[in-house]
């Protein structure tokens, strides 16, 4: 409902939680796996009040397991989340009550958590070293709202302005569902960082000004090789970005990286309701009869990323050799 109204909804059950994620009410990639491991947590809750032995319970678990990690398909932290919890399960000794299972799982995704916020810390800190000073641009969502702490990408922009750096921020709206102009907008109003929100069509011709000294934007998987997942429009914003020469940044904690993913190629590019284009916000843009495309995801090359910024440091180049370097060691 932002910008123009603040709601907070309470999952009880794993359906509201897969509904809670599949609908977008929860979105952005680090949130939507701390989403699910709360969804696992929840799992829990349901064998403790329905009275289920130790056995019963922990194949509830895992069967609730498999439903919220395929609740979205692009972003690889909730299946990553959920599957931390999962093995969690695991580790917990045979004929464990459903009560203590439930407080694995709890203390497992309050970690998840925590260790978003703190990573999230880093990011801003590894980020606001190496982008160079100037306004910035950005696409989509990638702050509070997005993850467990100040964000990705928005939290390099917070490190920046905490720095006593100042610059403008240009948004962009992000349609269909307009992330850009309700939630990133409204994060950085929130903040007192100046924002001014363009179309996605408009980018070229801003970065043709020279106003704009980075883009910085978020991911939501990043493939062994680089090649990164983001909202749809972040491909073609790099491609305009290399053309007017203005450095790319991605943002994402190791997370984010499925490094069993050859390339760009094999990430699942999730597309979503037609009625997204056609009525956003149920307001009618297009004649009765009219299709729409609508996937949620672009992938864009890795070489066109001047570096990503993670919790470990940032990757540049953007190699194989230098994320397995920076990454794999830690995965």
């Amino acid at each position: 409902r932002l910008p123009h109204a603040t709601a907070w909804v309470s999952c009880g059950d794993v359906e509201t939680v897969v509904e809670a994620i599949r609908s977008l009410r929860v979105r952005g990639a680090p949130a939507i796996g701390i989403a699910g491991a709360y969804g696992l947590a929840v799992a829990a809750g349901e064998a403790v009040r329905g009275g289920l032995a130790a056995d019963a319970a922990r194949a509830h678990v895992l069967a609730r397991a498999e439903e919220l990690a395929t609740a979205r398909p692009t972003a690889v932290n909730l299946r990553w989340a959920v599957e931390r919890c999962g093995d969690g399960v695991d580790r917990v000794p045979t004929g464990t009550s459903a009560r203590d299972l439930s407080a694995a799982i709890h203390a497992e995704a309050l970690a998840i958590h925590e260790e978003d916020r703190k990573l999230c810390e880093a990011i801003g800190r590894h980020g606001a070293a190496v982008v160079p000073e100037g306004d910035v641009l950005t696409h989509c969502n990638t702050g509070a709202l997005a993850t467990g702490g100040e964000g990705t990408a928005i939290a390099v922009i917070v490190e920046l302005w905490r720095r006593g750096r100042r610059f403008k921020v240009f948004a962009d709206e992000t349609r269909p569902l307009f992330q850009g102009s309700r939630l990133t907008a409204w994060e950085l109003v929130q903040r007192g960082i100046p924002v001014t929100l363009l179309c996605a069509s408009a980018a070229a011709h801003l970065l043709a000004t020279g106003r704009v000294a980075a883009c910085v934007v978020g991911a939501d998987r990043i493939a062994a090789n680089g090649d990164t997942a983001n909202k749809i429009g972040t491909y073609g914003l790099a491609i305009l970005a290399e053309a007017h020469g203005v450095p790319f940044f991605v943002a994402a904690p190791s997370s984010t990286f499925d490094l069993a993913l050859d390339t760009g190629g094999d990430i699942p590019i999730e597309e979503r309701s037609a009625a997204e284009v056609l009525r956003p916000a149920g307001v009618p843009v297009a004649p009765e009869g009219a299709r729409a495309f609508n996937p949620a995801f672009d992938v864009t090359p890795a070489r066109l990323i001047r570096g990503i910024v993670t919790e470990h440091g940032v990757i540049a180049p953007v190699t194989r050799e230098e994320i397995r370097r920076v990454i794999a060691p830690r995965s």
